[in-house]
């Protein structure tokens, strides 16, 4: 069985700038090239939470979507303006998809809050973690097991004056999910991979050493990056990666890439 493809991507704020724009689609061309069967937003597809926003994301990711390769969740910013959150994720907060090898669920992260600028910060209901709890006991084997939602769940430092100040002065703006802990010991064991966004500079964490250890990454902001995070996995299991895969420099040889010899231009910043 041949290793296959998963792209993760985040923080796209289309509709913030011209540039953003162009590097967003520059993102999917590169994507698309690449020949990689799966691609996840987790969220922030938009800036300003506006319709036209989300009309520009589905212009320039219509290969993907077309092709039934692109899986996404809503983020804070989603919430804003036209509050697109049931736009982008129609239905239950926790929702799955079997793609590729791989075992999907997808949790809405946002709330009502989120439709306030200074209110960035996630939730998680008791129900949310129970959903996750349920799905997880209907994960078929030999499937990569990847839980998508747009806030981290544990804490990560803080990355420029506005977020310094917005702890300081007691604001939840970009901090970890109040549940986040909670939802971690109910993965624990089950789960492969947690991806999320929110914050724009890209992380990983291991926490348990296990067996089956979970690992956890932001991808952070792909349209500020200009590439996107990319794992090969196959039989349920993480076969090579993750890569980072340039938008500007182009996509690598598709033979190296899935044999897992490419490094993807720049150095990998992520560690498994």
């Amino acid at each position: 069985m041949r290793p296959r493809t998963l792209a993760h991507i985040s923080d796209l704020h289309m509709g913030r700038s011209p540039d953003c724009d162009q590097r967003a689609a520059q993102l999917c061309q590169t994507l698309v090239e690449a020949d990689i069967d799966h691609v996840v937003v987790t969220g922030d597809i938009t800036h300003r939470g506006k319709i036209r926003e989300l009309e520009q994301f589905n212009r320039a990711f219509e290969p993907l979507l077309a092709s039934g390769r692109l899986s996404v969740v809503p983020g804070n910013h989603d919430r804003l303006g036209d509050d697109l959150g049931q736009a982008i994720m129609p239905g239950p907060r926790v929702q799955t998809e079997h793609r590729h090898g791989l075992y999907l669920i997808r949790l809405d992260s946002t709330g009502p809050h989120n439709r306030s600028w200074i209110n960035g910060h996630g939730v998680l209901h008791d129900e949310d973690i129970e959903a996750v709890d349920a799905a997880l006991a209907h994960a078929p084997s030999k499937h990569l097991v990847v839980l998508l939602l747009h806030h981290h769940i544990l804490p990560l430092p803080d990355e420029h004056a506005v977020e310094r100040l917005s702890a300081w002065i007691g604001l939840r703006f970009t901090s970890e999910l109040a549940r986040g802990r909670d939802l971690l010991a109910r993965i624990r064991g089950r789960c492969d991979l947690v991806l999320h966004g929110h914050r724009h500079q890209p992380r990983v964490l291991r926490p348990f050493d296990d067996a089956r250890p979970v690992r956890i990454f932001n991808a952070g902001s792909s349209t500020e990056l200009g590439r996107a995070c990319v794992f090969s996995h196959a039989a349920g299991m993480l076969a090579t990666g993750p890569w980072w895969l340039d938008a500007v420099a182009g996509p690598p040889d598709r033979e190296l890439w899935r044999a897992g010899a490419h490094r993807a231009g720049a150095p990998a910043a992520l560690a498994v």
